[in-house]
């Protein structure tokens, strides 16, 4: 495109009116289009957030807590979680984000036998996995971190959907007003 076209265009009935500011804005629009013309552009949607796909998520992270808890006590290891928590300062008024202390409570115990259980939990409610099945026997600490990990596999690949949700919705039950 040439100069003289450019401002024609831009403005047909004063072609030459704010001369240095309409160079400009040509300058502004061939520097945007060769950095434009260097990336890859796509037609793109984020994926649609369900709230079967939120709840799969939040229990996929909790499944993780319990890998990163499993793995610090095979190894003899101590685990500290922590979340970072927004808080208002009385003094200055101003927010700041504060590191504090997550507590996680193993989701697995040693039955009277000897083997170790494990039984998943969506929130503070166990999943019934299987009808009439809440826990999953491990065998030994040493396979705890590979069953948790296959767990988290099949809830990833949704095979849990139905039993999440049903305890979601005891979870929320618990908090209707009665």
């Amino acid at each position: 495109m040439d100069h003289s076209d450019f401002f024609k265009q831009s403005n047909p009935g004063r072609p030459f009116r704010h001369l240095k500011t309409q160079l400009r804005c040509y300058q502004i629009r061939s520097n945007e289009m060769t950095a434009l013309a260097k990336l890859k552009l796509v037609n793109a949607q984020e994926d649609q957030k369900t709230p079967l796909a939120v709840r799969r998520n939040k229990l996929t992270g909790k499944i993780d807590l319990q890998i990163a808890l499993a793995k610090a006590q095979t190894e003899g290891s101590v685990f500290a979680a922590t979340r970072t928590k927004t808080i208002k300062d009385r003094e200055t008024g101003l927010r700041k984000h504060v590191e504090t202390a997550l507590t996680v409570r193993p989701w697995w115990w040693t039955n009277p036998t000897g083997t170790v259980v494990l039984s998943l939990r969506y929130g503070s409610k166990a999943i019934e996995i299987a009808k009439g099945k809440n826990a999953i026997e491990v065998g030994s600490i040493e396979n705890l971190v590979d069953t948790l990990l296959a767990v988290r596999e099949a809830v990833k690949a949704g095979e849990l959907d139905s039993q999440i949700d049903a305890a979601s919705g005891a979870a929320r039950a618990s908090f209707k007003r009665k």
